[in-house]
């Protein structure tokens, strides 16, 4: 699995070949400022975009036309008979998830049901197609899912391209709540929400985090529903979770070269650099200042 990660300002994009003809993309916006992302893809590409939150814009043509893609929001671009490379505006504190599949790959997905994907068909198989929806709540914990995760280096690769035959499959599901009776938890779209409420809350308090229940009391979730829910969509717990994220933003922090190592352990909540630095070796195996060197 090829996985090439380019900064860019405040943000990543994370280029993650699967297979031949298979890539994801997770585009990440973290600054205070517009950014611009650019990608080269050819006419034998379908694309999957998927707007976690935040705003973006396709431009296409060189800017002649444009497709925005706020959050929730999805957007499927084929068009067989012309190139269509990323140029995208990303607002700040924009995430978006993006799939690309060549046409090969995609038709072998559905080969036996090609009716079913009514732009595969005969008549519309040398047609471009365009289709902009709603992510639903399902979707949406499978993209967290994607974007967010706690799995050992060596089976990256399968769970990714699980997890992404999964969302394409929901994506193609035309039987309504077929898909939420697996999980009651989504039945109601305001538990997930309040999940990602939570998520939010954390990340931007992690120097001083709430406890799990002044975190439940504060998004409106029984402390259970809280556990069960943030572990469904994002795949640990609530604590877990945190200090992952809490060790990725000070290793882009001791990257950029403008903290020391003191600095950078109180930015992320460690009064103490002996406690920072057991934490990072912890995550990394590593002292931060060796990982700089």
């Amino acid at each position: 699995m090829t996985n090439v990660i380019k900064n860019v300002a405040e943000g990543t994009i994370n280029d993650i070949k699967i297979d031949d003809g298979f890539f994801i993309l997770k585009i990440q916006n973290n600054g205070h400022v517009k950014q611009q992302v650019k990608r080269k893809i050819d006419s034998s590409y379908i694309q999957f975009h998927f707007c976690l939150k935040g705003t973006s814009k396709f431009n296409f043509n060189n800017g002649n036309y444009s497709f925005d893609v706020s959050e929730e929001q999805s957007l499927l671009l084929y068009n067989p008979q012309q190139d269509l490379p990323i140029n995208l505006d990303l607002e700040p504190k924009t995430w978006i998830i993006s799939i690309l599949l060549s046409i090969k790959s995609f038709h072998s997905l559905f080969s036996q049901e090609a009716d079913y994907i009514h732009f595969l068909t005969d008549d519309n198989k040398d047609k471009k197609y365009y289709d902009n929806k709603k992510i639903t709540p399902a979707i949406a914990v499978v993209l967290n899912q994607i974007m967010n995760f706690n799995i050992h280096r060596s089976i990256e690769k399968l769970y990714l391209k699980g997890k992404t035959y999964e969302l394409l499959s929901l994506y193609f599901n035309h039987g309504g709540d077929a898909d939420i009776e697996q999980c009651p938890f989504l039945v109601d779209e305001k538990n997930v929400l309040k999940i990602r409420q939570a998520k939010d809350i954390i990340i931007t308090r992690m120097t001083e985090p709430p406890s799990l229940q002044e975190l439940a009391n504060e998004i409106g979730l029984s402390l259970k529903k809280l556990k069960e829910g943030f572990k469904q969509i994002y795949g640990d717990s609530v604590y877990s979770f945190l200090f992952d994220y809490k060790m990725e933003y000070a290793r882009k922090l001791l990257e950029s070269n403008q903290f020391n190592v003191n600095e950078v352990g109180l930015k992320v909540g460690y009064s103490t650099a002996s406690h920072f630095i057991a934490a990072f070796k912890k995550k990394y195996g590593t002292t931060p200042k060796k990982y700089n060197q």
